[in-house]
């Protein structure tokens, strides 16, 4: 029996500024929504091609140091920081 590998489906980032960072990764091409479940903290959610949830969530205490990784089809790579100081690497 062959085993299936479990797929990331949720990436959640802690955000100061969430309405800047949300700015920030829309510069990379990826389409935010806004979201509130019940009385829960409003965010944002942007669906990836591979079915990934990325979501933005405003910090409530100290940030992760979360590195992400974009790949548009390249191979030049750049390494950006978003507005919380994460790196971002994005190939192009």
């Amino acid at each position: 029996m062959q085993q299936t590998r479990p797929q990331l489906n949720l990436l959640v980032l802690r955000c100061r500024d969430i309405e800047l960072t949300r700015l920030f990764y829309e510069g990379l091409n990826l389409h935010f929504i806004s979201e509130q479940h019940g009385n829960g903290s409003r965010h944002y959610a942007a669906v990836m091609d591979n079915g990934l949830v990325l979501e933005l969530y405003p910090a409530k205490g100290e940030l992760d140091n979360t590195r992400l990784g974009f790949h548009f089809g390249g191979k030049s790579q750049r390494v950006l920081q978003d507005p919380d100081g994460r790196y971002v690497e994005v190939w192009q």
